[in-house]
Formats: structure tokens, C-alpha cells, sequence
């Protein structure tokens, strides 16, 4: 499902921040990446999600070689593929929470009953379903973050990338957090990939791996 291959990204200055990644998941796997603080995870993750460039490899999704796409068509290929769980949540406040795991469904095109049904059945699978009509703000973190989740999976997306999902969670939401993750990744065969400080976090995913000293390897 996603194949990376010696992706290599350089500070500003030029000094090598990684090199030589080479990455494969399969359909329905979650792995996580750990990494201290400025090692260059959430650079890599961004690159993966297409969001920034690499200076030299491939990544190639469900067989599309994302590397080799123009702006505008990473932007569609990101709407339509690729599902994000932040660490802060990014949920709208001004919608409900049916409303937020609905808006990556609603930017596709994705028809108001269809959308309500799909909306309704990732809040059922995160058992978040009951608070459909609240507001996010209404919510505890640990909720918030399974609507998050809900929302990343709703529009069936080949990739799902989460960045710090548990950072913002004490430790039985962190652990809740990630139960709902797992799940939803190897429900919907999607290729999980997260990246983490948190050892804990990182023991729910099928593999960990570490990146340090530029480069990507066994935990």
C-alpha cells in the first residue's frame, strides 16, 4: 500500500536531517516511527502525506508514485486518499461532531445522505456515534480525538497519518486513542503509519521502528 525508497531531506543549510528512508506497509498495518524531538519525523510524515518535498526517493501509494505529482494534483490526490489524525485535533468548533467526520466525505463529493450514513458508521466504530448532534467543544480530549480518528477513516482513505495522536491525552485516553486508531486502520485496509515520542503509543502499532541519526531502523 505504501512503498517509500530512499527519501533523503536536508535542513536549510544543508545538513542532512534524514537519508536513504526506505519504508513498506502493507494494506490494513500500523506502524509507528519513533523519534526525539527534531529528529525529523514530522518532517518525514509531511513529505509521505505529500505536504512537503523531499530532496531525493520515491513514495508510491496504492501504485500512484506521489513524488512525481504537481501541486494541484497532490492537493486532489491528498483529499482523496489520505486521512490525518493531529495531535491537537483540528476539529471545527462551529460543527458538530457528525458535521466534522462528514467534511472530508462533503469535499469529495460525497452526496448529504450518504454522507450522514458513512459519517454515522465511523462514529459507531469509534463508539462516538451518541454524540453525533454535539458540538466539539462540549467533548473531553479523549473524545475529540476518536471523532478525530472517525473523521481521518470516514472517506476511505489508502494512507492514514497521525502525528503525535496521543500528546495532548492523558494515559487511559492515550490508550483508548489508540485502540480506536488500530481498529479503524485495519478495518477500513488502509496503511497506517504514525509517528510518536511515546513508547507507549507506539506499542499499540503491528511495528516500531526508530528514526536517529538520519536514519530509519529497527526500535
Amino acid at each position: 500500500m505504501l512503498q517509500v525508497r530512499g527519501l533523503a531531506k536536508s535542513w536549510p543549510g544543508g545538513a542532512p536531517l534524514f537519508e536513504a528512508v526506505d519504508l513498506d506497509l502493507a494494506p490494513g498495518e500500523l506502524v509507528a516511527i519513533l523519534g526525539e524531538s527534531g529528529s525529523g519525523k514530522s518532517t518525514l510524515l509531511n513529505i509521505i502525506a505529500g505536504l512537503d518535498r523531499a530532496d531525493a526517493g520515491s513514495i508510491t501509494v496504492s501504485g500512484t508514485v506521489v513524488t512525481s505529482l504537481s501541486e494541484d494534483e497532490l492537493a486532489l490526490w491528498r483529499r482523496r486518499h489520505v486521512g490525518f489524525v493531529f495531535q491537537s485535533f483540528h476539529l471545527l468548533p462551529y460543527l458538530t461532531v457528525e458535521e466534522n467526520v462528514g467534511l472530508p466525505l462533503l469535499l469529495n463529493g460525497v452526496a448529504g445522505a450518504e454522507r450522514r450514513a458513512r459519517s454515522i458508521a465511523a462514529l459507531e466504530a469509534v463508539g462516538m456515534a451518541v454524540h453525533a448532534d454535539r458540538k466539539p467543544g462540549s467533548l473531553s480530549g479523549g473524545e475529540m480525538q476518536r471523532v478525530a480518528v472517525a473523521r481521518a477513516v470516514a472517506h476511505r482513505p489508502a494512507l492514514v497519518l497521525a502525528d503525535e495522536p496521543t500528546g495532548n491525552l492523558d494515559e487511559a485516553n492515550a490508550a483508548t486513542a489508540m485502540q480506536s486508531l488500530r481498529a479503524a486502520v485495519k478495518r477500513e485496509g488502509a496503511a497506517g503509519l504514525l509517528v510518536t515520542h511515546s513508547a507507549v503509543a507506539a506499542a499499540s502499532a503491528d511495528r516500531v521502528l526508530r528514526l536517529a541519526g538520519r536514519h530509519l531502523g529497527p526500535a
